[in-house]
């Protein structure tokens, strides 16, 4: 029989999602809870597990599209099964599967099976493709049966390769069936002598078809609005023309945080720690956030009741392929050092990868913007929707200061701090910046505010 597979709610009560890829096509046999495709809600990238194993019947959706929560996206024949496991109409009761992050338990063991490639577009035969990697001054040797099986990665991975001439293929052959990161990438590009830096378009440039449209004398590029550009726009207007933002600037002597982050280079036993200046800065704001409760706080409008937090989810705005995201450290208040520096790493990688889950990005208490990797003093951050407080931490520069009644040269850094002013009269932002800037200017004194 045909079964027919809604698209879910994803998370948040999103009303749709775009497809960004299928995994399958019509004819191809799918194992339960295999992936079907990856679809962009309007706060990230997620991966749809089958909840069936049959045979896929139709794509009622083309890659690009968006489909709404609710409507019909894949087809299956289905054979011994009598209904639906999923609603077969948006309004009908029966249980749906949770999709978000996994699929229904596995009936059956073995490899699931995934699309077949073509190669150089010849007919495709049953064999996969033997691959081997070749010297940086040799053509690879690829023994190729025409097919090999679709690589698994990620949109801003494929697009991190291609920018970079790689296949997808050769690294697959030597990661095997898991999923392709972009330190694989990385780490094949440095094996066959491929160096990223010289291969890859600098940040800066503008992208290959935004050049030829300049060149060719094209005046304009019209581009829908759509995915995390959208919910970021959205949330954005809502919270400048909804909070009252202020901010407010110190700038902050840091010598003795870098020095004391340097020390801590040098020991081996926190080698595997990236530990830096975002770590000490996300320290110092659990602490300060203590003592200044308003700003741990949201405004509930329909209540008419301020919701003060006794945790930190502290959000840390990435810079992502598909716009802003700020996903969340959870409780960070309970971590150390050392692990807040591990949290911000695992969370910049997912991020990076383009698979920050839903979940992730929901719930913040207080959040930070690294606005110094780009090379940016000071700013004016906006308030994510439903908080009462973000942190824009500047890039650390060596400037005469005056230290000890000398001038000498110091590392300084600037924090920009927005806060609800609803929330937070000016006295409480101003000492919960001066609590951040004590424990940056002098870490010791992070013992103080406990």
């Amino acid at each position: 029989m045909i079964a027919e597979f809604r698209l879910p709610d994803l998370g948040e009560g999103l009303a749709e999602a775009e497809v960004v890829q299928w995994l399958v096509a019509p004819g191809d046999t799918v194992a339960l809870n295999q992936t079907l495709a990856e679809v962009e809600t309007a706060k990230a990238v997620v991966e749809l597990p089958s909840p069936y194993e049959g045979v896929v019947s139709t794509l009622h959706a083309e890659a690009g599209e968006t489909v709404a929560v609710g409507s019909p996206l894949i087809a299956f024949d289905v054979e011994g099964a009598e209904e639906s496991p999923v609603a077969t109409s948006p309004g009908e009761e029966k249980a749906q599967p949770n999709l978000v992050g996994y699929g229904a338990a596995p009936s059956a063991s073995g490899r699931p099976a995934r699309r077949a490639r073509r190669a150089g577009g010849a007919t495709p035969v049953t064999d996969t493709a033997v691959l081997e990697a070749a010297p940086h001054d040799a053509s690879p040797a690829v023994s190729v049966e025409t097919v090999v099986e679709r690589p698994r990665s990620t949109p801003p991975v494929r697009a991190y390769a291609k920018r970079l001439g790689i296949d997808l293929v050769l690294v697959a052959a030597a990661v095997g069936d898991r999923r392709i990161t972009r330190d694989d990438i990385d780490e094949h590009a440095a094996r066959v002598g491929i160096r990223a830096e010289e291969t890859a378009a600098p940040r800066s440039a503008p992208l290959p078809d935004t050049a030829a449209a300049l060149h060719e004398g094209v005046r304009e590029t019209r581009i829908p609005i759509r995915g995390v550009r959208k919910h970021t726009a959205a949330a954005m207007v809502e919270s400048a023309f909804t909070a009252p933002h202020v901010t407010v600037f110190h700038t902050v002597d840091v010598t003795a945080t870098m020095d004391l982050l340097a020390s801590l280079k040098e020991d081996r036993g926190l080698s595997a720690h990236r530990i830096g200046p975002l770590a000490v800065v996300a320290k110092a704001v659990c602490l300060a956030l203590t003592r200044t409760p308003g700003l741990n706080a949201r405004w509930d409008e329909p209540a008419g009741e301020i919701v003060q937090y006794h945790y930190v989810d502290l959000g840390i705005a990435a810079a992502t392929e598909r716009g802003l995201i700020v996903p969340n450290i959870r409780d960070a208040e309970l971590l150390t050092l050392v692990g807040l520096a591990d949290a911000l790493k695992a969370l910049a990688e997912t991020a990076r990868s383009g698979k920050t889950s839903p979940a992730e990005l929901s719930g913040g208490t207080f959040s930070i913007s690294n606005i110094g990797v780009f090379g940016i003093d000071a700013g004016t951050p906006i308030l994510p929707p439903g908080q009462s407080g973000i942190l824009a931490v500047g890039a650390v520069r060596r400037q005469p200061w005056e230290h000890r009644g000398e001038i000498a040269l110091r590392q300084m850094m600037t924090l920009s701090l927005s806060f609800d002013h609803r929330l937070v009269d000016g006295a409480e932002g101003a000492r919960f910046l001066k609590d951040v800037a004590d424990v940056l200017e002098e870490p010791g004194r992070a013992m103080l505010l406990r």
